[in-house]
């Protein structure tokens, strides 16, 4: 592939998509975003926004219109749109279902019509509640009852990986899907129960940092800068097309520890207190004892492996809500395009 390139990102106003767009901006490419806001903010966005190189719809990923002309004038296309977060998953089950699966299948739809190569983000909720330790991406997938909202998150990526892979197989379409494991870092919002930037912020203000469970379930957490370079390292790859990576950290944390390591370096005296799961999200919520990723194959195919360490995260998280750097930015407007789309004038 030849530089420069246009590319889109829709998402690319959220946590992981605004550090894509900075990113593929550095390395000189030109970058449409389509975003809704639902879940993103234009913030995320603001050390970016006088790039010429930009240009922001404000936007479903829903609106075929702007969604087709966005695709036909893009060279490669990075689908990170989708609803997220397990606090907001519980709370609107049919939205999430209605973003995630026929979103994907919007961009899976146009890409293959326009011949364009794409990346689509899923998620290791889709491994659910398998008991198989690291998980592998060939190993079986074990999801809760249609009962429980809980996993119609996982269900829908689930969806959306079969058909990119269906459309893989039956129109030669150039996608590739990556798993993405407990992404963190700057700009990440504990607002729909992200465990880390959760922490930081109860910490920070001298709040209780709550934990729901019994803290004895681990977790493995990726800095954005290492999972942004192995989506690059993915998309550039012409030979992973049909192909499924997963990508994270292999450090393993438990919930106790990361939070006893948070009161440690953001030096607070809060209590640490523990809350049944029905507390948070209701009755019959089910969660997974360990989360642990497999990354051989993504180390095999183009070398990805994760640079940050666990205490690198969190330094990077407690630095940013000193900041505050999500407060809202100067000079961010907002015009009408012809498709009656709001566009950012950044």
């Amino acid at each position: 592939m030849s530089y420069p390139m246009r590319m889109l990102v829709t998402g690319g106003a959220g946590f992981i998509g605004s550090h894509l767009v900075e990113r593929l901006l550095d390395q000189g490419h030109q970058v449409f975003v389509v975003d809704d806001l639902s879940t993103g903010s234009i913030t995320n966005l603001a050390a970016v926004r006088s790039n010429p190189n930009l240009e922001v719809h404000i936007d479903s990923v829903l609106d075929k219109q702007v969604l087709a002309e966005l695709v036909d004038r893009s060279d490669l296309i990075f689908h990170l749109a989708a609803a997220v977060g397990v606090r907001r998953i519980i709370d609107s089950p049919l939205a999430t279902m209605k973003t995630n699966v026929h979103g994907t299948e919007m961009i899976l739809e146009l890409s293959v019509k326009k011949g364009k190569r794409l990346l689509i983000t899923s998620t290791s909720e889709v491994y659910g509640k398998s008991e198989k330790v690291p998980y592998s991406e060939a190993d079986d997938l074990v999801l809760g009852p249609t009962t429980h909202s809980r996993w119609s998150y996982a269900c829908s990526k689930a969806i959306d990986e079969f058909l990119a892979l269906a459309y893989h197989r039956v129109s030669a379409l150039p996608v590739s899907i990556v798993r993405l494991f407990n992404t963190t870092g700057p700009r990440q919002t504990g607002r729909y129960g992200m465990v880390i930037p959760t922490f930081v912020r109860q910490a920070l203000r001298g709040e209780p940092v709550t934990i729901f469970g019994t803290g004895e379930q681990t977790r493995c957490f990726s800095h954005v800068s290492d999972i942004v370079e192995g989506i690059l390292m993915c998309a550039f790859k012409e030979e992973a097309a049909g192909q499924i990576f997963n990508l994270g950290s292999t450090e393993e944390v438990t919930i106790n520890a990361l939070a006893e390591r948070v009161l440690e370096i953001t030096g607070s005296r809060s209590e640490i207190r523990r809350l049944p799961y029905s507390e948070a999200y209701g009755e019959g919520f089910e969660d997974m004892f360990r989360r642990v990723p497999d990354i051989g194959k993504a180390v095999d195919w183009f070398g990805y492996r994760p640079t940050k360490s666990l205490d690198d995260i969190l330094r990077s998280v407690h630095d940013d809500q000193r900041r505050d750097n999500r407060l809202p930015a100067p000079g961010i407007a907002l015009a009408r395009t012809a498709t009656g789309a709001a566009t950012a004038a950044i």
